[in-house]
């Protein structure tokens, strides 16, 4: 199984034959090194609404007639717009062909902010999102501050890669993550949703120095992990 990293909180993991993309906001990433125009995969899965999240959704998915798995509610609002979509909520999971997605609390908002007519749609609860296949387990924590079950989150899974935001502001900062890190207990941490804006500048090095006894990898975009 192949991971990489394509900057803010995009991830994408190639396993069973499929690509599996997280999160893809592209166009207005500062950070990624991903095409929106070009990128292939063949499901997309969200963790929230907000529009550095849904990102370019729409578009990959139609262009690569992708799967788009979301909480209900932000499934629903997808589906609306023509894509095919699995919608589930917090709790919950389901296998998959390219393996089993089961989503996870987040403390966080989660809305679409559609800018031409200033206007603001729900999409539900934020998520994380744990994925397994191939014997692996990956949390993608999405957009959160420090809560604690993600000790019990940790207790309950064998992680062996977690994707955990630092930015700050809005989301934990690299103190928080740090103590997120220790709870969820994974193999290998990477940190996430930092440097897009300058609200979120961070130095991941930072992060990692924190970490203790917890191996920490800050991840270049394009930048890939093998399980």
């Amino acid at each position: 199984m192949k991971v990489s990293f394509h900057g803010h909180s995009v991830v994408m993991i190639e396993t069973n034959g499929k690509k599996i993309l997280i999160d893809p906001f592209i166009n207005g990433n500062t950070q990624t090194d991903l095409d929106a125009d070009t990128v292939e995969c063949d499901v997309i899965l969200l963790t929230h609404g907000h529009n550095d999240h849904v990102g370019d959704t729409v578009e990959i998915a139609k262009r690569n007639d992708a799967l788009v798995v979301a909480t209900a509610d932000l499934a629903t609002y997808l589906g609306f717009q023509g894509l095919n979509v699995h919608g589930m909520n917090i709790g919950g999971a389901y296998e998959f062909d390219f393996g089993r997605v089961k989503l996870t609390q987040a403390f966080h908002s989660s809305h679409y902010t559609e800018e031409e007519t200033q206007t603001i749609v729900y999409t539900g609860m934020p998520t994380g999102i744990l994925f397994t296949a191939e014997g692996k387990t990956i949390y993608h924590v999405g957009d959160t501050g420090l809560f604690s079950d993600l000790k019990l989150i940790g207790e309950m899974n064998d992680i062996d890669l977690a994707f955990i935001p630092i930015g700050d502001n809005f989301t934990m900062g690299p103190e928080d993550a740090a103590v997120a890190a220790k709870w969820i207990g994974a193999k290998t941490v990477v940190p996430i949703h930092y440097n897009t804006f300058p609200v979120i500048e961070q130095d991941p090095n930072v992060f990692i120095e924190k970490l203790d006894g917890i191996e920490g990898v800050a991840l270049k975009p394009g930048e890939s992990i093998t399980l």
